[in-house]
């Protein structure tokens, strides 16, 4: 999924308890599946962040040269700036873009 094209806040905002148990109808398992799927996001994030910086990566014995590279500080500094994991999977709740399912009603 493409995080990057989200509108998710990106200060903090309050949010109406009634939506965010709307589709539940109990708070509690829905903060549960909001907090599982920002688990997911974290870590989609940080594989694709470990994965790009590995591009720059560079496999010396020497400790004595360090190089500061800018692709990789950009890099980083881009994923810093995206809006928090918490953030993203609360407007994917708000927009019905999370799917989940209760084992005990099946």
């Amino acid at each position: 999924m493409d995080y990057k094209d989200t509108k998710a806040a990106i200060s903090t905002i309050t949010y109406n308890k009634n939506e965010i148990e709307a589709p539940t109808e109990n708070i509690y398992e829905a903060i549960s599946i909001i907090a599982k799927r920002a688990n997911q996001i974290n870590s989609d994030l940080k594989k694709e962040l470990v994965d790009k910086l590995d591009e720059f990566a560079t496999y010396n014995d020497s400790l004595e040269e360090v190089f500061e590279n800018k692709e990789q500080i950009e890099v980083s500094k881009f994923y810093e700036r995206l809006p928090k994991p918490t953030a993203i999977a609360v407007e994917e709740w708000l927009n019905d873009k999370v799917y989940y399912r209760t084992p005990e009603a099946e």
